[in-house]
């Protein structure tokens, strides 16, 4: 499968217009392989016969969302950077507490949630604090978005393999994690307590309004930022802010950083910025 100069000069702009996405020429191979599964699936001859369906009215009205899912990547573990949901659990979350006007939960986002694994890490974390707090009710809410239709399908399905829990602690499985009653299937699913604690949505970090229905006290964006350029990466983080509570916190990935970004937001553990 060739892909000329001209088809990754179309894609790799068009994949910037859409998702913000810089393709460098050293990911021609990648995209190549990618697209080579979309090509056998549709049934076309070369990615140039690609590229001439994906820009066609058809094209942009039934391709362009698998072209996202395959264009993007997606890495995730459950309790991924650990440090981040002890942060949150031992700094956050009792000043939040002290600091409550009247009663309401405490909302957080999954900002590109991938196959679900954060999320449900998030509730863990948050389940297990509102069961220790015994003189104070605790309720929160989970957002989880993603722009690939895909993970979020598998995401929703909230079934994992037993290979991929191994970071989770003994006595969250026992609490979270349902086993099948054939101890040879090697699946587990998440408890209807945390199910049901998660709404997850599609979207796309270039649109213009992310349209939540409320503002948050804490976003996770966590390893996604470095997929964009240093402008489309301070202007997401502009959108990031306008969606927090004053006072509220931003987790991005271990690699990750703000500096030289002109955002209303202070740096208060590695990799964890607070709204100003």
């Amino acid at each position: 499968m060739v892909l000329t100069e001209q088809d990754f000069d179309r894609l790799s702009r068009y994949i910037y217009q859409e998702l913000g996405i810089t393709l460098s020429e050293k990911k021609k191979t990648m995209l190549t392989g990618r697209l080579s599964k979309r090509i056998r699936a549709l049934r076309l001859g070369s990615i140039t016969d690609y590229c001439d369906f994906l820009f066609s009215d058809e094209g942009q009205a039934l391709e362009r969302v698998h072209l996202f899912d395959v264009i993007t990547t997606n890495k995730t573990d459950f309790f991924r950077e650990s440090n981040h949901f002890d942060y949150l659990t031992q700094n956050i979350l009792p000043g939040w507490q002290q600091g409550l006007s009247k009663s309401r939960s405490f909302k957080i986002w999954s900002a590109g949630c991938s196959s679900g694994e954060e999320p449900y890490t998030m509730a863990m974390v948050l389940e297990d604090y509102a069961n220790k707090q015994s003189a104070r009710s605790f309720d929160y809410e989970i957002i989880a978005t993603d722009i690939s239709t895909k993970v979020l399908d598998h995401a929703k399905q909230a079934i994992y393999h037993s290979d991929r829990i191994q970071p989770v602690p003994m006595e969250m499985r026992s609490r979270y994690l349902l086993r099948s009653k054939d101890r040879n299937n090697p699946l587990v699913r998440i408890a209807p307590v945390l199910r049901k604690k998660i709404r997850f949505g599609r979207l796309n970090f270039m649109d213009t309004d992310f349209s939540l229905p409320h503002q948050m006290d804490v976003i996770f964006c966590r390893n996604v930022i470095i997929y964009f350029d240093k402008k489309t990466q301070e202007r997401l983080v502009c959108k990031f802010c306008r969606k927090l509570q004053p006072g509220g916190f931003l987790f991005l990935g271990h690699s990750e950083s703000l500096h030289g970004f002109n955002v209303p937001l202070t740096q208060v553990a590695p990799t964890v910025y607070q709204c100003c």
